[in-house]
């Protein structure tokens, strides 16, 4: 409720005789706004960068706070729970959609494994041979 309306309303409820509200509820010649001019200036505030009624923190909990957590085993609990896993085809055309042009972004090339060579010649063929051309028997 505004103000003019409880002046009113009390205006009403007062007695014939009585033809002013009362002092609290005047308004003064400067107008409504005077009041907010008019507050005291705020207290200087307290200084809160003080010791008391601080708590000593020990050292090893803040460290144990801020130490890296390892959630590696959480992640592969995780990643291994799932049952769906993507065709290996599908997986490469996607990561070569993903990779930039740049050489760098390029993997690099997967070169082939050499299958050992294996000779036709068993070793009765060495003998055979040996004996023949050198002559031993």
């Amino acid at each position: 409720m505004s103000a003019s309306l409880v002046r009113r309303g009390l205006e009403l409820l007062e007695a014939p005789g009585q033809g002013k509200a009362p002092p609290g509820l005047q308004r003064g010649q400067d107008g409504p706004r005077a009041a907010r001019r008019r507050k005291a200036a705020p207290e200087p505030r307290r200084r809160k960068a003080t010791v008391k009624g601080r708590v000593v923190k020990s050292a090893i909990e803040e460290y144990h706070k801020k130490a890296a957590v390892n959630h590696l085993r959480a992640n592969l609990k995780y990643m291994l729970k799932g049952r769906l896993v993507a065709n290996k085809a599908v997986t490469e055309q996607v990561l070569a959609q993903i990779r930039g042009r740049k050489s760098k972004d390029q993997p690099p090339k997967k070169v082939a494994k050499k299958k050992p060579e294996g000779t036709v010649f068993t070793e009765e063929d060495f003998r055979k041979f040996e004996r023949e051309y050198f002559g031993r028997p």
